[in-house]
């Protein structure tokens, strides 16, 4: 060993042929002096080969996998180092210790195996000159060196005398393998970086390498001060809250925890609760009692006892069901609306009978203003119910239904239970308002909570995510409400008996002004009986002239700003009690928002009325047809819908295919385009049942013959000319009564719909019933016109 120490590096030659040591769990750098254990037979007969015949030289190269078993060629790297063994000393169980020290970089050109010992035919790899050339290198090598000091100053697995060490070594591949023998990174990725040719390159891995641990290292440190700190202000406050304590015991002050439990506890006993609900709620106390009150789970602990304790488990309200009571209740409430009325009625009689029954969910549909909500408040007072109403219109997350969670910070019950905490009862009326109107969303679909809630089969145990305990809904009387049934889902509309409310005539609007509207505007202003005093006939010149709806609520709210008016001018002592005139209400209110159109709009041919339904009830539909020279086809505009598209198609190629029977000329329409229009072009119209309207329009306006201005339509078209039935004719039938249509030209399988309609309705109508293309134009053309037009 001391002649080897003399001889300089330079000075010793590598053999062309070395027995191979492996490695898996380092690198050897050139310039490192590390021990390793052998341990491996083959490996400790090569170290013996080496020192009898290859002069102290090895072969260390890296295995891909760390397995001591595998010795296959094909898992080592082909870059390795030229070691030089400085001692050998042979130990207990077949164990040798060596102390190698690293040369040369080594290219292994291939593997060989002599005698059970893998050998090797390697070639020495020069390092590359640029040390004192390149000022690249020379600024890399020093940021390497400045922050291998640093490494060294803030690791505390390193010693402190190798500081210097990094900013003494001027050989650039000497102080690379120094600093990252330094670092913690794995051995493929050290590997990977020896095996790199270019030295900028080998510098700049070595420096990211390196500036990666002082991160990991300033990351340790900071978390461990973070730990410290913590525990040290636990302690503070532990030895505080004793001190607290102490102090309160001393001084004879009740801790408030032990109030707060107390008086949870004292509730507990004396509320009655099922089983269930009792043991859930002990089992908190327990756990409340043993909380710390300043930790973040007293509060919520606290919240749910409340919740338990103060929900209306067992507390109901006794029926008391008096038909006769109820019927003048309805009365009393709502004006017409006798169908639902009676059915109303139905309901309340089977519940006395056999009151354990699951009935139906009832659920309401019509347009806005016509009574809906205010049904339920009846069926309410009927019953002598608690009454609840719940707003669902643009609920989109399933928690407002079934609650949210107590792991979750500001956790609520969902709005169900909490109305019926509200109430005080478990048995109360329960309104779920506008249920078409449910949302659905990324968080949930509320609709489909709300099948565990209406379904009598499973709301005898319905599981609100808050409470945590099954809750028997069973005795709640659930009613819904909605403006489009259609949009509710399948499954969930299912669950109910719809009831419909198509809306008011205007003899039906004067008499709820007059029974609840005025006397409530009068009241809400301040006035008396007789400051607000219509005319004969004001009210229907309201009604039609400011208001176009199917219920009231737009009435109401006139008559209010009737009322305010009044209340002005007497005031300023400027109103006597009088007759409110048309000049009063124009004074008021302003000019008519609505005038009749229909005479206006159907004064010339290529007009006809049609009848639409819509969420608020029926509405007028004017369909307007334009001959243009010098074009084939027709256009369609007005916001149509593709149903509606396709509709206007076939009323126009069956128009045409009617071209001599309706007396059109020959060629007209190969020299004309006819241009179909629905005015309002804004509003979004569908469906088929304009049908019969759009090829009245053309073929009026084909024929040149007007359409008669007393005659509104409504029925789907098909190209054999057939008039199909079509839906809310209750709807359409009462529209066509408010916009003064004398004759409706209705398809006659809907005949039995008209059942619904109310009989001053029908008996102000007069109603034709249409089976084919050509009933529809007998009675809707002019026929004095034709007679001219046939002339021609």
């Amino acid at each position: 060993m001391q002649v080897v120490e003399q001889v300089k590096q330079d000075e010793l030659e590598v053999p062309r042929w070395l027995p191979v040591v492996p490695l898996n769990n380092s690198v050897l750098f050139p310039g490192a002096t590390v021990p390793i254990a052998v341990s491996n037979e083959e490996t400790t007969k090569a170290v013996e080969i080496a020192i009898q015949g290859a002069r102290f030289f090895v072969a260390v190269a890296i295995q891909r996998e760390r397995t001591d078993a595998d010795r296959s060629f094909d898992h080592l790297f082909h870059t390795g180092t030229a070691a030089f063994i400085l001692r050998m000393m042979r130990g207990g169980e077949n164990i040798t210790q060596l102390v190698i020290r690293g040369m040369h970089k080594l290219r292994i050109k291939q593997f060989e195996e002599r005698d059970g010992v893998p050998w090797a035919e390697v070639e020495v790899i020069p390092e590359e000159e640029e040390g004192g050339q390149s000022r690249t290198i020379q600024a890399l090598m020093r940021q390497i060196s400045e922050k291998a000091e640093t490494l060294i100053q803030k690791s505390p697995l390193l010693p402190k005398e190798l500081s210097g060490v990094p900013s003494s070594l001027d050989n650039p591949h000497r102080l690379a393998y120094m600093v990252l023998s330094l670092t913690r990174v794995d051995v493929p990725r050290l590997q990977e970086i020896y095996e790199t040719a270019s030295l900028e390159k080998l510098l700049r891995m070595t420096l990211k390498e390196l500036a990666h641990e002082l991160e990991i290292i300033d990351l340790g440190g900071k978390i461990q001060n973070e730990v410290q700190t913590k525990l040290s202000k636990n302690e503070r406050e532990f030895y505080l809250r004793e001190q607290l304590r102490a102090i309160r015991k001393e001084l004879g002050e009740g801790e408030d925890q032990h109030v707060e439990v107390q008086e949870l506890r004292d509730l507990l006993d004396q509320k009655v609760l099922p089983e269930s609900v009792r043991g859930k709620a002990e089992k908190e106390l327990k756990r409340l009692d043993n909380i710390n009150p300043s930790s973040p789970e007293y509060p919520m602990s606290r919240n749910y006892l409340e919740w338990l304790l103060e929900f209306p488990w067992l507390e109901e309200t006794k029926d008391i069901i008096d038909l006769k009571q109820a019927e003048s209740i309805l009365e009393e409430d709502h004006y017409g609306l006798n169908k639902v009325k009676d059915r109303i009625l139905e309901f309340l009689s089977v519940r006395k009978l056999n009151p354990k029954i699951k009935g139906p969910i009832l659920c309401f549909v019509g347009p806005p203003g016509v009574g809906k909500t205010s049904l339920g408040q009846s069926i309410a007072r009927a019953l002598g119910r608690k009454f609840v109403r719940l707003a669902l219109g643009g609920v989109h997350d399933e928690a407002e239904i079934r609650g949210h969670r107590r792991t979750y910070v500001g956790a609520l019950p969902g709005t169900i239970i909490q109305q019926i905490r509200r109430v005080g009862t478990i048995n109360p009326v329960f309104m779920l308002d506008e249920i078409d109107k449910v949302g659905q969303s990324f968080r949930g679909d509320p609709s489909s909570a709300l099948l565990e809630v209406l379904d009598p089969a499973q709301n005898h145990s319905f599981r609100d995510h808050y409470m945590e305990v099954d809750i028997d809904l069973s005795k709640v009387l659930f009613i819904a409400t909605a403006n489009v049934p259609d949009r509710i889902q399948p499954p969930l509309r299912d669950r109910m008996e719809e009831i419909r409310l198509a809306g008011y005539t205007t003899r039906e609007k004067e008499q709820i002004a007059l029974k609840y509207l005025i006397p409530r505007a009068v009241e809400e202003n301040g006035l008396q009986t007789g400051d607000v005093n219509f005319a004969k006939g004001i009210l229907e010149f309201l009604i039609a002239g400011y208001t176009r709806e199917a219920g009231v609520r737009n009435l109401e709210r006139e008559l209010k700003s009737i009322g305010r008016k009044i209340a002005v001018r007497k005031i300023r002592g400027a109103w006597r009690k009088r007759k409110i005139s048309k000049v009063i209400v124009r004074e008021f209110l302003g000019a008519e928002r609505f005038t009749g159109e229909v005479a206006r709009r159907t004064s010339r041919p290529g007009v006809a009325t049609g009848l639409a339904w819509t969420a608020v009830g029926g509405e007028i539909l004017f369909v307007e047809a334009l001959p243009v020279p010098g074009g084939k086809g027709v256009v369609l505009t007005g916001k149509l819908g593709d149903v509606m598209k396709e509709s206007a198609r076939a009323a126009f190629s069956l128009v045409r295919a009617r071209q001599k029977k309706l007396q059109i000329p020959e060629k007209f329409f190969e020299d004309h385009e006819i241009h179909l229009h629905v005015p309002a072009g804004a509003v979004p119209k569908d469906g088929p049942s304009a049908g019969i309207t759009m090829a009245t329009a053309i073929a009026s306006a084909a024929a040149n013959i007007p359409v008669r201005k007393d005659v509104a339509m409504t029925g789907e078209i098909t190209l054999s000319g057939l008039v199909l039935p079509i839906g809310g004719v209750k709807e359409k039938v009462l529209a066509a009564h408010r916009a003064g249509i004398q004759r409706f030209l209705l398809p006659s399988r809907n005949k039995k719909d008209l059942d619904d309609v109310d009989k001053q309705v029908l008996d102000e109508l007069q109603f034709t019933f249409v089976d084919n293309l050509d009933d529809v134009l007998e009675v809707s053309l002019l026929k004095s016109n034709r007679k001219k037009s046939g002339e021609k």
